[in-house]
Protein backbone atom coordinates (compact mmCIF):
# COMPACT_ATOMS: atom_id res chain seq x y z
CA UNK A 1 0.00 0.00 0.00
CA UNK A 2 2.91 2.31 0.79
CA UNK A 3 4.23 1.71 -2.73
CA UNK A 4 0.94 2.81 -4.27
CA UNK A 5 0.83 5.93 -2.11
CA UNK A 6 4.40 6.78 -3.09
CA UNK A 7 3.48 6.59 -6.73
CA UNK A 8 0.45 8.77 -6.19
CA UNK A 9 2.56 11.41 -4.48
CA UNK A 10 5.00 11.38 -7.37
CA UNK A 11 2.10 11.69 -9.77
CA UNK A 12 1.55 15.33 -9.04
CA UNK A 13 5.05 16.08 -10.30
CA UNK A 14 4.44 14.50 -13.70
CA UNK A 15 2.85 16.38 -16.59
CA UNK A 16 2.81 15.60 -20.32
CA UNK A 17 5.68 16.85 -22.45
CA UNK A 18 5.33 18.83 -25.65
CA UNK A 19 5.09 15.87 -27.98
CA UNK A 20 8.73 14.67 -27.60
CA UNK A 21 8.99 10.97 -26.79
CA UNK A 22 12.19 10.47 -24.81
CA UNK A 23 12.26 6.68 -25.22
CA UNK A 24 11.79 4.29 -28.10
CA UNK A 25 8.75 2.68 -26.49
CA UNK A 26 5.19 2.60 -27.76
CA UNK A 27 3.49 5.86 -26.80
CA UNK A 28 -0.26 5.72 -26.22
CA UNK A 29 -2.38 8.84 -25.69
CA UNK A 30 -5.92 7.92 -24.71
CA UNK A 31 -8.55 10.64 -24.96
CA UNK A 32 -10.84 11.29 -22.00
CA UNK A 33 -13.79 10.36 -24.24
CA UNK A 34 -12.50 6.78 -24.35
CA UNK A 35 -12.36 6.69 -20.55
CA UNK A 36 -15.94 7.98 -20.44
CA UNK A 37 -17.02 5.28 -22.92
CA UNK A 38 -15.34 2.56 -20.88
CA UNK A 39 -17.15 3.73 -17.75
CA UNK A 40 -20.49 3.98 -19.56
CA UNK A 41 -20.06 0.51 -21.10
CA UNK A 42 -19.32 -0.98 -17.68
CA UNK A 43 -22.78 0.14 -16.58
CA UNK A 44 -24.69 -1.10 -19.63
CA UNK A 45 -26.04 -4.61 -19.47
CA UNK A 46 -23.82 -5.61 -16.55
CA UNK A 47 -24.63 -6.54 -12.98
CA UNK A 48 -23.38 -3.32 -11.38
CA UNK A 49 -26.70 -1.45 -11.39
CA UNK A 50 -28.69 -4.65 -10.87
CA UNK A 51 -26.87 -5.19 -7.60
CA UNK A 52 -28.29 -1.92 -6.29
CA UNK A 53 -31.90 -2.98 -6.75
CA UNK A 54 -33.74 -3.93 -3.58
CA UNK A 55 -30.84 -2.94 -1.35
CA UNK A 56 -32.41 -0.08 0.64
CA UNK A 57 -34.96 -2.20 2.47
CA UNK A 58 -36.88 -5.39 2.52
CA UNK A 59 -40.31 -5.61 4.14
CA UNK A 60 -40.14 -5.19 7.94
CA UNK A 61 -36.32 -5.37 7.84
CA UNK A 62 -35.08 -2.41 5.92
CA UNK A 63 -34.68 1.32 6.16
CA UNK A 64 -38.35 2.01 6.89
CA UNK A 65 -39.38 -1.43 8.09
CA UNK A 66 -39.91 -2.50 11.67
CA UNK A 67 -36.24 -3.38 12.07
CA UNK A 68 -34.89 -0.46 10.08
CA UNK A 69 -33.57 2.97 10.84
CA UNK A 70 -37.01 4.50 10.65
CA UNK A 71 -39.13 1.53 11.62
CA UNK A 72 -40.27 0.24 14.99
CA UNK A 73 -37.81 1.45 17.60
CA UNK A 74 -36.21 3.75 15.09
CA UNK A 75 -36.55 7.41 14.32
CA UNK A 76 -40.18 7.06 13.27
CA UNK A 77 -41.00 4.01 15.41
CA UNK A 78 -42.52 3.75 18.88
CA UNK A 79 -41.27 6.67 20.90
CA UNK A 80 -39.96 8.30 17.77
CA UNK A 81 -40.66 11.74 16.40
CA UNK A 82 -43.98 10.90 14.75
CA UNK A 83 -45.07 7.83 16.61
CA UNK A 84 -46.08 4.56 15.08
CA UNK A 85 -45.64 4.37 11.31
CA UNK A 86 -45.33 0.64 10.89
CA UNK A 87 -47.48 1.02 7.81
CA UNK A 88 -44.63 2.80 6.01
CA UNK A 89 -42.50 -0.24 5.25
CA UNK A 90 -40.64 -2.16 2.61
CA UNK A 91 -39.25 0.88 0.82
CA UNK A 92 -36.65 -0.39 -1.60
CA UNK A 93 -34.93 0.50 -4.84
CA UNK A 94 -36.79 -0.89 -7.84
CA UNK A 95 -35.06 1.03 -10.60
CA UNK A 96 -31.81 2.88 -11.25
CA UNK A 97 -31.72 4.82 -14.50
CA UNK A 98 -28.56 4.32 -16.57
CA UNK A 99 -26.34 7.15 -15.31
CA UNK A 100 -25.13 9.94 -17.51
CA UNK A 101 -21.34 9.85 -17.23
CA UNK A 102 -19.23 12.99 -17.05
CA UNK A 103 -15.43 12.77 -16.95
CA UNK A 104 -12.99 15.57 -16.28
CA UNK A 105 -9.26 14.87 -16.21
CA UNK A 106 -7.30 16.53 -13.43
CA UNK A 107 -3.70 17.15 -14.56
CA UNK A 108 -1.19 15.78 -12.11
CA UNK A 109 -3.81 13.87 -10.12
CA UNK A 110 -6.47 11.82 -11.85
CA UNK A 111 -10.15 12.08 -12.72
CA UNK A 112 -13.26 13.91 -11.58
CA UNK A 113 -16.09 11.44 -12.25
CA UNK A 114 -19.77 12.39 -12.07
CA UNK A 115 -22.68 9.99 -12.47
CA UNK A 116 -26.11 11.59 -12.82
CA UNK A 117 -28.95 9.13 -12.33
CA UNK A 118 -32.52 8.72 -11.14
CA UNK A 119 -33.44 6.22 -8.44
CA UNK A 120 -36.95 4.73 -8.28
CA UNK A 121 -38.15 3.53 -4.85
CA UNK A 122 -41.28 1.48 -4.12
CA UNK A 123 -42.91 0.67 -0.80
CA UNK A 124 -46.13 0.69 1.21
CA UNK A 125 -47.60 4.05 2.18
CA UNK A 126 -48.74 4.95 5.73
CA UNK A 127 -52.33 5.16 4.48
CA UNK A 128 -52.11 1.90 2.61
CA UNK A 129 -51.54 1.26 -1.06
CA UNK A 130 -48.43 1.48 -3.21
CA UNK A 131 -45.92 4.25 -2.61
CA UNK A 132 -43.62 5.20 -5.49
CA UNK A 133 -40.83 7.80 -5.29
CA UNK A 134 -38.26 9.00 -7.82
CA UNK A 135 -35.10 10.81 -6.71
CA UNK A 136 -32.54 12.49 -8.93
CA UNK A 137 -29.00 11.92 -7.66
CA UNK A 138 -25.60 13.17 -8.75
CA UNK A 139 -22.70 10.99 -7.59
CA UNK A 140 -19.47 12.98 -7.53
CA UNK A 141 -16.10 11.30 -7.02
CA UNK A 142 -12.43 12.14 -7.22
CA UNK A 143 -10.29 9.33 -8.55
CA UNK A 144 -6.50 9.19 -8.42
CA UNK A 145 -4.52 7.65 -11.26
CA UNK A 146 -1.61 5.52 -10.11
CA UNK A 147 0.28 2.30 -10.71
CA UNK A 148 -0.68 -1.05 -9.19
CA UNK A 149 1.68 -3.58 -7.63
CA UNK A 150 1.61 -5.38 -11.01
CA UNK A 151 2.86 -2.24 -12.70
CA UNK A 152 -0.44 -1.49 -14.47
CA UNK A 153 -2.26 1.86 -14.54
CA UNK A 154 -4.96 1.91 -11.88
CA UNK A 155 -7.81 4.25 -10.87
CA UNK A 156 -8.28 4.59 -7.11
CA UNK A 157 -11.39 6.12 -5.52
CA UNK A 158 -10.29 8.84 -3.11
CA UNK A 159 -13.55 10.64 -2.33
CA UNK A 160 -17.21 10.09 -3.13
CA UNK A 161 -20.33 12.10 -2.30
CA UNK A 162 -23.90 12.34 -3.53
CA UNK A 163 -26.03 15.37 -4.18
CA UNK A 164 -29.74 14.68 -3.85
CA UNK A 165 -31.81 16.52 -6.39
CA UNK A 166 -35.56 16.69 -6.91
CA UNK A 167 -37.70 13.98 -5.25
CA UNK A 168 -41.01 13.20 -6.90
CA UNK A 169 -43.95 11.38 -5.36
CA UNK A 170 -45.27 9.34 -8.26
CA UNK A 171 -47.88 7.16 -6.58
CA UNK A 172 -49.52 7.12 -3.16
CA UNK A 173 -49.90 9.61 -0.32
CA UNK A 174 -47.13 10.78 1.99
CA UNK A 175 -47.69 13.49 4.61
CA UNK A 176 -45.34 16.43 4.38
CA UNK A 177 -43.49 15.69 7.65
CA UNK A 178 -42.78 12.14 6.53
CA UNK A 179 -41.72 13.38 3.10
CA UNK A 180 -39.09 15.58 4.74
CA UNK A 181 -37.80 12.75 6.90
CA UNK A 182 -37.57 10.43 3.87
CA UNK A 183 -35.66 13.14 2.01
CA UNK A 184 -33.15 13.53 4.87
CA UNK A 185 -32.75 9.79 5.21
CA UNK A 186 -32.09 9.29 1.51
CA UNK A 187 -29.48 12.03 1.71
CA UNK A 188 -27.66 9.96 4.36
CA UNK A 189 -28.18 6.53 2.84
CA UNK A 190 -27.61 7.08 -0.88
CA UNK A 191 -23.82 7.62 -0.60
CA UNK A 192 -23.53 4.19 1.02
CA UNK A 193 -25.76 2.82 -1.72
CA UNK A 194 -24.30 4.47 -4.82
CA UNK A 195 -20.62 5.07 -4.01
CA UNK A 196 -19.99 1.30 -4.20
CA UNK A 197 -21.26 1.59 -7.78
CA UNK A 198 -18.30 3.87 -8.50
CA UNK A 199 -15.93 1.33 -6.94
CA UNK A 200 -17.43 -1.43 -9.08
CA UNK A 201 -17.11 0.69 -12.22
CA UNK A 202 -13.48 1.44 -11.46
CA UNK A 203 -12.87 -2.28 -10.96
CA UNK A 204 -14.10 -2.98 -14.51
CA UNK A 205 -12.11 -0.10 -15.99
CA UNK A 206 -8.98 -1.16 -14.10
CA UNK A 207 -9.24 -4.59 -15.70
CA UNK A 208 -9.24 -2.89 -19.10
CA UNK A 209 -6.28 -0.71 -18.11
CA UNK A 210 -4.48 -3.78 -16.82
CA UNK A 211 -4.81 -5.46 -20.22
CA UNK A 212 -2.16 -3.05 -21.56
CA UNK A 213 0.42 -5.27 -19.89
CA UNK A 214 0.80 -8.85 -20.93
CA UNK A 215 2.39 -11.28 -23.34
CA UNK A 216 1.27 -11.06 -26.97
CA UNK A 217 2.35 -13.92 -29.28
CA UNK A 218 4.29 -13.24 -32.48
CA UNK A 219 3.45 -16.57 -34.07
CA UNK A 220 6.52 -18.74 -34.63
CA UNK A 221 8.84 -15.78 -34.03
CA UNK A 222 8.31 -15.30 -30.28
CA UNK A 223 6.28 -12.83 -28.26
CA UNK A 224 6.04 -9.21 -27.11
CA UNK A 225 5.55 -8.30 -23.46
CA UNK A 226 4.30 -4.78 -22.77
CA UNK A 227 5.34 -2.97 -19.58
CA UNK A 228 5.11 0.63 -18.42
CA UNK A 229 8.40 2.43 -19.06
CA UNK A 230 7.54 5.47 -16.92
CA UNK A 231 4.77 6.75 -14.68
CA UNK A 232 1.62 7.54 -16.66
CA UNK A 233 1.02 11.20 -17.46
CA UNK A 234 -2.27 13.04 -17.41
CA UNK A 235 -3.35 16.30 -19.04
CA UNK A 236 -6.76 17.92 -19.21
CA UNK A 237 -7.55 16.02 -22.42
CA UNK A 238 -5.78 12.66 -22.37
CA UNK A 239 -3.88 10.02 -20.43
CA UNK A 240 -0.41 9.26 -21.77
CA UNK A 241 1.24 5.86 -21.32
CA UNK A 242 4.84 5.20 -22.33
CA UNK A 243 4.71 1.46 -22.97
CA UNK A 244 7.95 -0.49 -23.20
CA UNK A 245 7.73 -3.47 -25.60
CA UNK A 246 10.01 -6.33 -24.52
CA UNK A 247 10.46 -8.80 -27.38
CA UNK A 248 11.26 -12.41 -26.55
CA UNK A 249 12.29 -15.31 -28.73
CA UNK A 250 10.38 -18.60 -28.80
CA UNK A 251 12.82 -19.87 -26.17
CA UNK A 252 11.89 -16.94 -23.91
CA UNK A 253 15.16 -15.02 -24.32
CA UNK A 254 14.95 -11.22 -24.53
CA UNK A 255 15.76 -9.99 -28.04
CA UNK A 256 17.60 -6.68 -28.01
CA UNK A 257 18.18 -5.15 -31.42
CA UNK A 258 19.76 -1.68 -31.78
CA UNK A 259 17.50 1.24 -30.89
CA UNK A 260 17.56 4.73 -32.47
CA UNK A 261 19.67 7.21 -30.57
CA UNK A 262 17.44 10.21 -31.14
CA UNK A 263 14.03 10.60 -29.46
CA UNK A 264 10.92 10.49 -31.57
CA UNK A 265 9.11 13.75 -32.19
CA UNK A 266 5.48 12.75 -31.88
CA UNK A 267 2.93 15.15 -33.42
CA UNK A 268 0.41 16.78 -31.05
CA UNK A 269 -2.82 14.91 -30.41
CA UNK A 270 -6.05 16.57 -31.49
CA UNK A 271 -9.03 16.71 -29.15
CA UNK A 272 -11.45 13.76 -29.20
CA UNK A 273 -8.85 11.43 -30.70
CA UNK A 274 -6.66 8.68 -29.30
CA UNK A 275 -3.18 8.02 -30.57
CA UNK A 276 -0.64 5.21 -30.47
CA UNK A 277 2.93 5.47 -31.74
CA UNK A 278 4.69 2.35 -33.05
CA UNK A 279 8.47 2.92 -32.86
CA UNK A 280 11.11 1.89 -35.41
CA UNK A 281 12.50 -0.48 -32.80
CA UNK A 282 9.54 -2.84 -33.21
CA UNK A 283 9.97 -2.94 -36.99
CA UNK A 284 13.70 -3.66 -36.61
CA UNK A 285 12.93 -6.39 -34.11
CA UNK A 286 10.31 -8.00 -36.31
CA UNK A 287 12.69 -8.27 -39.27
CA UNK A 288 15.57 -9.21 -36.99
CA UNK A 289 13.56 -12.17 -35.71
CA UNK A 290 12.70 -13.17 -39.28
CA UNK A 291 16.38 -13.07 -40.22
CA UNK A 292 17.75 -14.95 -37.22
CA UNK A 293 15.08 -17.66 -37.54
CA UNK A 294 15.91 -18.22 -41.22
CA UNK A 295 12.48 -17.11 -42.35
CA UNK A 296 14.02 -14.73 -44.91
CA UNK A 297 15.99 -17.53 -46.62
CA UNK A 298 14.49 -19.32 -49.60
CA UNK A 299 15.48 -21.82 -52.30
CA UNK A 300 13.65 -20.86 -55.47
CA UNK A 301 13.04 -23.73 -57.89
CA UNK A 302 11.10 -23.76 -61.18
CA UNK A 303 8.10 -25.24 -59.33
CA UNK A 304 7.65 -21.97 -57.41
CA UNK A 305 7.32 -19.85 -60.55
CA UNK A 306 4.60 -19.53 -63.21
CA UNK A 307 5.38 -20.91 -66.65
CA UNK A 308 5.87 -17.45 -68.12
CA UNK A 309 8.92 -16.92 -65.91
CA UNK A 310 11.11 -19.93 -66.72
CA UNK A 311 14.17 -20.69 -64.61
CA UNK A 312 16.50 -22.43 -67.09
CA UNK A 313 19.94 -22.12 -68.64
CA UNK A 314 18.25 -20.99 -71.86
CA UNK A 315 17.02 -17.78 -70.22
CA UNK A 316 20.32 -17.25 -68.44
CA UNK A 317 22.31 -17.71 -71.67
CA UNK A 318 20.35 -14.90 -73.31
CA UNK A 319 21.58 -12.54 -70.56
CA UNK A 320 25.05 -13.73 -69.51
CA UNK A 321 26.21 -16.58 -71.79
CA UNK A 322 29.73 -16.42 -70.35
CA UNK A 323 28.44 -17.61 -66.96
CA UNK A 324 27.19 -21.02 -68.14
CA UNK A 325 30.43 -22.79 -69.04
CA UNK A 326 29.40 -25.73 -71.26
CA UNK A 327 25.97 -26.35 -69.77
CA UNK A 328 23.39 -27.18 -72.47
CA UNK A 329 20.24 -25.05 -72.89
CA UNK A 330 17.01 -26.04 -71.18
CA UNK A 331 18.59 -27.15 -67.91
CA UNK A 332 16.71 -26.07 -64.80
CA UNK A 333 18.23 -23.63 -62.31
CA UNK A 334 18.05 -23.18 -58.54
CA UNK A 335 18.35 -19.77 -56.88
CA UNK A 336 19.36 -20.05 -53.22
CA UNK A 337 18.73 -16.75 -51.36
CA UNK A 338 20.40 -16.34 -47.98
CA UNK A 339 20.06 -13.32 -45.69
CA UNK A 340 23.04 -13.21 -43.30
CA UNK A 341 22.58 -9.66 -41.99
CA UNK A 342 19.63 -8.01 -40.25
CA UNK A 343 17.49 -5.98 -42.69
CA UNK A 344 17.39 -2.21 -42.35
CA UNK A 345 14.02 -0.51 -41.83
CA UNK A 346 13.62 3.17 -42.70
CA UNK A 347 10.62 5.22 -41.58
CA UNK A 348 10.65 8.79 -42.88
CA UNK A 349 9.06 11.18 -45.37
CA UNK A 350 5.70 9.36 -45.20
CA UNK A 351 7.32 6.16 -46.48
CA UNK A 352 8.34 2.81 -44.98
CA UNK A 353 11.22 1.02 -46.72
CA UNK A 354 12.91 -2.30 -45.98
CA UNK A 355 16.42 -3.02 -47.26
CA UNK A 356 17.37 -6.72 -47.22
CA UNK A 357 21.00 -7.64 -47.99
CA UNK A 358 21.13 -11.06 -49.62
CA UNK A 359 23.50 -13.57 -51.11
CA UNK A 360 22.16 -15.34 -54.21
CA UNK A 361 23.70 -18.66 -55.21
CA UNK A 362 22.84 -19.73 -58.77
CA UNK A 363 23.11 -23.48 -59.35
CA UNK A 364 22.07 -25.98 -61.95
CA UNK A 365 19.07 -27.86 -60.59
CA UNK A 366 18.52 -31.59 -60.54
CA UNK A 367 15.42 -32.45 -58.46
CA UNK A 368 16.92 -35.76 -57.28
CA UNK A 369 20.60 -35.16 -57.84
CA UNK A 370 23.52 -32.95 -56.86
CA UNK A 371 23.48 -29.25 -57.66
CA UNK A 372 26.31 -27.68 -59.62
CA UNK A 373 27.28 -24.15 -58.49
CA UNK A 374 27.56 -21.62 -61.32
CA UNK A 375 28.10 -18.25 -59.62
CA UNK A 376 27.31 -16.19 -56.53
CA UNK A 377 25.83 -12.71 -56.32
CA UNK A 378 25.73 -10.19 -53.50
CA UNK A 379 22.54 -8.17 -53.68
CA UNK A 380 20.31 -5.70 -51.91
CA UNK A 381 16.54 -5.92 -52.16
CA UNK A 382 14.73 -2.64 -51.54
CA UNK A 383 11.08 -3.19 -50.66
CA UNK A 384 8.24 -0.79 -49.98
CA UNK A 385 6.13 -1.59 -46.93
CA UNK A 386 2.39 -1.03 -47.07
CA UNK A 387 1.07 -0.57 -43.53
CA UNK A 388 -2.51 -1.25 -42.48
CA UNK A 389 -3.92 -1.18 -38.94
CA UNK A 390 -6.48 -3.63 -37.59
CA UNK A 391 -8.19 -3.52 -34.19
CA UNK A 392 -5.12 -4.73 -32.29
CA UNK A 393 -2.23 -4.95 -34.78
CA UNK A 394 -0.27 -3.08 -37.42
CA UNK A 395 0.03 -5.26 -40.51
CA UNK A 396 2.92 -5.11 -42.99
CA UNK A 397 2.86 -6.14 -46.66
CA UNK A 398 5.94 -5.81 -48.89
CA UNK A 399 6.39 -5.09 -52.58
CA UNK A 400 9.71 -5.05 -54.43
CA UNK A 401 10.91 -1.63 -55.51
CA UNK A 402 14.28 -2.65 -56.91
CA UNK A 403 17.01 -5.28 -56.73
CA UNK A 404 20.66 -4.51 -57.28
CA UNK A 405 23.32 -7.23 -57.56
CA UNK A 406 27.08 -7.55 -57.98
CA UNK A 407 29.10 -10.62 -58.93
CA UNK A 408 30.84 -12.15 -55.92
CA UNK A 409 32.32 -15.26 -57.55
CA UNK A 410 31.93 -17.38 -60.68
CA UNK A 411 33.02 -20.89 -61.68
CA UNK A 412 33.40 -19.65 -65.27
CA UNK A 413 34.14 -16.16 -66.57
CA UNK A 414 33.39 -12.85 -64.86
CA UNK A 415 30.51 -10.81 -66.23
CA UNK A 416 28.41 -7.72 -65.58
CA UNK A 417 25.82 -8.95 -63.07
CA UNK A 418 23.60 -5.88 -63.58
CA UNK A 419 22.31 -7.56 -66.75
CA UNK A 420 20.53 -10.06 -64.50
CA UNK A 421 18.69 -7.53 -62.35
CA UNK A 422 15.46 -7.31 -64.35
CA UNK A 423 15.16 -11.11 -64.66
CA UNK A 424 16.01 -11.65 -60.99
CA UNK A 425 13.53 -8.95 -59.98
CA UNK A 426 10.71 -10.86 -61.69
CA UNK A 427 11.74 -14.05 -59.89
CA UNK A 428 11.96 -12.34 -56.49
CA UNK A 429 8.67 -10.52 -56.99
CA UNK A 430 6.79 -13.72 -57.83
CA UNK A 431 8.42 -16.27 -55.52
CA UNK A 432 10.28 -14.55 -52.68
CA UNK A 433 8.10 -11.56 -51.69
CA UNK A 434 4.86 -13.60 -51.25
CA UNK A 435 6.72 -16.00 -48.94
CA UNK A 436 8.01 -13.16 -46.76
CA UNK A 437 4.54 -11.60 -46.63
CA UNK A 438 3.13 -14.86 -45.27
CA UNK A 439 5.67 -14.69 -42.43
CA UNK A 440 4.65 -11.08 -41.78
CA UNK A 441 0.96 -11.98 -41.38
CA UNK A 442 1.41 -12.04 -37.59
CA UNK A 443 1.69 -8.22 -37.59
CA UNK A 444 3.08 -5.88 -34.95
CA UNK A 445 0.92 -5.97 -31.80
CA UNK A 446 -0.60 -2.77 -30.46
CA UNK A 447 -1.08 -2.33 -26.70
CA UNK A 448 -4.67 -3.01 -25.59
CA UNK A 449 -5.85 0.10 -23.77
CA UNK A 450 -9.53 0.48 -22.79
CA UNK A 451 -10.45 -1.66 -25.84
CA UNK A 452 -9.68 1.20 -28.22
CA UNK A 453 -10.14 -0.13 -31.77
CA UNK A 454 -7.52 1.14 -34.24
CA UNK A 455 -8.98 -0.63 -37.30
CA UNK A 456 -10.09 2.65 -38.90
CA UNK A 457 -7.21 4.75 -37.61
CA UNK A 458 -5.51 7.38 -39.74
CA UNK A 459 -1.89 6.33 -40.33
CA UNK A 460 1.07 8.70 -40.52
CA UNK A 461 4.69 7.67 -41.09
CA UNK A 462 7.05 10.07 -39.33
CA UNK A 463 10.77 9.83 -38.72
CA UNK A 464 11.51 6.58 -36.86
CA UNK A 465 7.86 5.84 -35.99
CA UNK A 466 4.34 5.22 -37.25
CA UNK A 467 1.48 7.14 -35.62
CA UNK A 468 -2.08 5.79 -35.57
CA UNK A 469 -4.89 8.21 -34.71
CA UNK A 470 -8.52 7.22 -34.19
CA UNK A 471 -11.49 9.46 -33.43
CA UNK A 472 -13.25 8.86 -30.13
Amino acid sequence: MLGVWSLLLLWGLVTPCQGLLETVGTLARIDKDELGKAIQNSLVGGPILQNVLGTVTSVNQGLLGSGGLLGGGGLLGYGGVFGVVEELSGLKVEEVTLPKVSVKLLPGFGVQLNLHTKVGLHGSGPLGGLLQLAAEVNVSSRVALGVSARGTPILILKRCSTLLGHISLLTGLLPAPLFGVVEQTLFKVLPELLCPVVDSVLGVVNELLGAVLGLVPLGALGSVEFTLATLPLISNQYIELDVNPIVKSVAGDIVDFPKPRNPIKVPPKEDHTSQVTVPLFLFNTMFGLLQTSGALDLDITPELLPSNVPLTTTDLAALVPEALRKLPPGKQLLLSLRVKKVPTVTLQNHKATISIPTTIHVLSYLPKGAHDALFQLNGVMTLNAQLAPSATKLHISLSLERLSVKLASSSAHTFDASRLEEWLSDVVRLAYVPKVNVNLDVGIPLPKILNVNFANAALAIIENAVVLTVSS
